[in-house]
């Protein structure tokens, strides 16, 4: 697919806080945080506003000092709702006293700090970190992949990343290494960006256990199954874990965010974003906080050039569209990517013509004809036996498709009906 990395030499500047936030409790996989104030609480930068709701899952910090205006619900683009906390910001940015450097001296403190940061994966996922890193077999892991391909289009944060907090990648990777004691660290970075493994393989020199290996900028590198692959020559076994063939996935900006968190104890309250489209003024990468409305961060970045037809969480691959400028942004945002009306109209649909290119694309060697037959005469254990729930969504199959099917919709739905089956 074209790169489209418009904004990779755009340095990241950070957006005033905006009059109002609204943090989402559910911006991970798993059970949603729970709200622990309400209408009227003062909070400060870094303060506990929601208790993470379950194992998988993961505590939600205030970005801001205010008040608390309104605990309210909030429609997320899946159609699922959740708890959101309203803040109205003071400006002043006040920092809440609770916020130290966390005492790590072993794999379990370590644990537990990256628990109490709030940190999810930050490659787009949403996974809870101190779960990702809590494997039941760690002493089979050998390998800490650390994820810089960044293979979705237009997006340029990973690469923003490594080029300007480097140094915090390592310092993250290293800590991961020392108290999960993982004997090897490859930062693995799509051959496309030259300028990220000169400044990596730099910081590398004289590491213990750590090298830099260059991946085809081939589409969906980045993907953790397809990563494993490329970078150790195992493939994961259907339905297993990266765990199960000794390695844990951690992308790069999830590495820099540790490494920073276990030197100031300021936890996970602000994301850096790719902002562009060609409905957008100027596109740029920018730092907001979290929680800050999409609408805001469009005018920061100078408005819209003409109506939007299409606004997405994430890039054209594998991103979500959103409902409405509204919305704020996520822990697990990476980008907002706004299309006019003509981009963002889909062609028409032909009948499939049974030529067999999606099966040829599916990264995961699935076969999107037979699981969408299945899904239509809603044959549940059809749908099983075709592993369509190893489908990782990453459009390559609708990109293929000549007759321009919604294939990766489909598979999407395929999924869906099968949870819902199961339950």
């Amino acid at each position: 697919v074209p790169h489209n990395k418009n904004t990779e030499n755009c340095e990241t500047v950070k957006m005033p806080v905006p009059k109002r936030v609204s943090v989402a409790m559910s911006m991970h996989i798993g059970a949603p945080a729970v709200a622990c104030v309400k209408k009227g609480t003062e909070v400060k930068v870094g303060d506990v506003i929601g208790t993470a709701g379950g194992f998988v899952s993961a505590p939600v910090h205030s970005p801001v000092s205010g008040k608390v205006f309104a605990v309210d619900e909030l429609m997320m683009p899946n159609g699922n709702k959740t708890q959101v906390v309203v803040i109205d910001t003071d400006g002043r940015q006040t920092v809440s006293e609770n916020v130290k450097p966390p005492v790590v001296t072993d794999y379990a403190s370590f644990i537990e700090a990256i628990k109490a940061s709030g940190l999810v994966g930050l490659g787009g996922a949403g996974f809870p970190a101190s779960v990702k890193l809590s494997p039941k077999n760690l002493d089979d892991v050998d390998t800490l992949i650390i994820n810089g391909a960044e293979c979705e289009p237009y997006i340029t944060t990973d690469y923003r990343e490594m080029i300007e907090n480097g140094a915090d990648v390592i310092e993250g990777a290293k800590a991961v290494k020392q108290y999960l004691n993982i004997a090897k660290v490859v930062i693995a970075i799509e051959a496309n960006k030259p300028e990220a493994i000169k400044k990596m393989s730099e910081l590398c020199k004289g590491l213990d256990g750590f090298e830099v290996k260059t991946l085809p900028s081939v589409y969906p590198q980045g993907a953790e199954k397809i990563l494993i692959e490329s970078v150790t020559g195992k493939e994961v076994p259907k339905g297993g874990l990266p765990a199960d063939v000794g390695v844990i996935v951690m992308n790069v900006a999830s590495a820099g965010f540790v490494g920073r968190y276990l030197a100031t104890g300021m936890p996970l309250i602000t994301k850096r974003i790719t902002v562009d489209g060609d409905a957008v003024a100027k596109a740029q990468n920018v730092e907001v906080v979290i929680g800050t409305p999409i609408k805001d961060v469009i005018e920061f970045c100078g408005g819209y050039t003409e109506e939007a037809g299409k606004i997405l969480y994430g890039g054209p691959m594998m991103g979500t569209a959103v409902s409405s400028d509204e919305m704020p942004i996520l822990k697990q945002t990476n980008a907002i990517i706004v299309f006019g009306r003509e981009k963002a109209v889909l062609p028409a649909a032909n009948p499939c013509i049974r030529c067999g290119r999606c099966v040829a694309a599916c990264p995961m060697g699935l076969a999107p004809v037979e699981i969408a037959l299945a899904l239509s005469i809603k044959d549940a254990d059809a749908i099983k036996e075709l592993y369509a729930d190893l489908c990782m969504e990453c459009g390559s199959c609708s990109y293929v498709c000549p007759a321009k099917r919604p294939v990766a919709q489909t598979m999407k739905e395929a999924k869906d009906f099968l949870r819902k089956a199961a339950k």
